[in-house]
């Protein structure tokens, strides 16, 4: 009986460890950021915790994961940005921003789910070139989107 109680107060132990350790590797935004320069206009994510996967997907419109309804959102076209394992939980600023850049001219948070954070960037053009990518120390993501 005493070995069952040992097992079951490990397994219970385990399981209590586990989910704090793998939380500290998510990535956490915790700002987000716009700029305008002579080529191109920036948006910055600032990031803690592990540094996620990342990727950047140009779409139509942007619409909402969980109930795949439309964001209302300024832009001709929107490139969607999306970090794995991310999430926005902690992030008191607005999900919905009109930048007031040319270029980029809107932020709109898409999802926000199971370590799955999407953030669609409203442009002013079809087609847009852009350049996505880390930096650290602190953490950030950044996208340049260049004009026309």
């Amino acid at each position: 009986m005493k070995r069952i109680a040992a097992a079951l107060i490990a397994v219970g132990m385990a399981l209590s460890i586990v989910p704090a350790a793998s939380a500290a590797e998510y990535a956490q935004l915790t700002d987000v950021r716009t700029g305008h320069h002579a080529t191109f206009d920036r948006v910055v994510f600032d990031l803690t915790g592990g540094q996620p996967q990342d990727s950047v997907s140009s779409i139509a419109e942007p619409v909402s994961c969980g109930s795949g309804k439309p964001i209302s959102a300024l832009g001709k076209e929107f490139l969607e940005v999306r970090l794995q394992p991310a999430d926005a939980h902690s992030y008191t600023g607005s999900r919905n921003i009109t930048t007031g850049l040319g270029t980029a001219q809107s932020v709109v948070f898409t999802c926000d789910f199971e370590a799955d954070l999407s953030i669609a960037i409203g442009v002013d053009h079809a087609n847009p070139t852009y350049r996505a990518y880390f930096l650290t120390n602190p953490l950030r993501y950044v996208v340049d989107i260049n004009h026309s």
